[in-house]
């Protein structure tokens, strides 16, 4: 059975950075990298177009952490510290609850992108922390 959000099986030069920077963080045996061991400063030139999203559970929530002025500027306002449930889902940040929660289910990459002809396309990354999955690192091309 396959997932939803199944990322390709090319991804773009960015993209497959991203997703090998997320790889070499692995420690061990591990499935999934602790998000403790993140450091953004590893991917300048992506920053404004990387984003972190906070997952919760008990109820399931995800709150946007930190996201780049690029990915700002295309949703058309400031979201870094809201919950999704809280953001109109437009733009680059549609279907984003969904793609978060099949991520958070999965503990794997989730891929989106955009079917209205905006162009957009996003990739998340699981991170592990407190037990659980409960940061995403995600980035897009917009």
């Amino acid at each position: 059975m396959s997932r939803p959000f199944t990322p390709p099986k090319r991804l773009s030069p960015d993209f497959q950075r991203v997703q090998a920077y997320w790889e070499g963080l692995l420690r061990g045996s591990a499935e999934i990298p602790f998000w403790d061991d993140l450091d953004l400063g590893a991917l300048p030139d992506l920053a404004p177009r990387i984003f972190l999203i906070g997952a919760f559970s008990k109820p399931e929530r995800f709150r946007l952490e930190q996201v780049g002025a690029d990915l700002t500027a295309a949703i058309g306002e400031e979201v870094a510290g809201r919950f999704l449930d809280e953001v109109e889902p437009r733009g680059p940040i549609a279907w984003l609850t969904a793609q978060c929660s099949a991520t958070a289910e999965a503990g794997a990459p989730t891929w989106c992108e955009d079917a209205a002809g905006q162009g957009w396309r996003r990739l998340i990354l699981p991170m592990w922390g407190d037990g659980r999955i409960s940061m995403l690192l995600g980035v897009a091309e917009l």
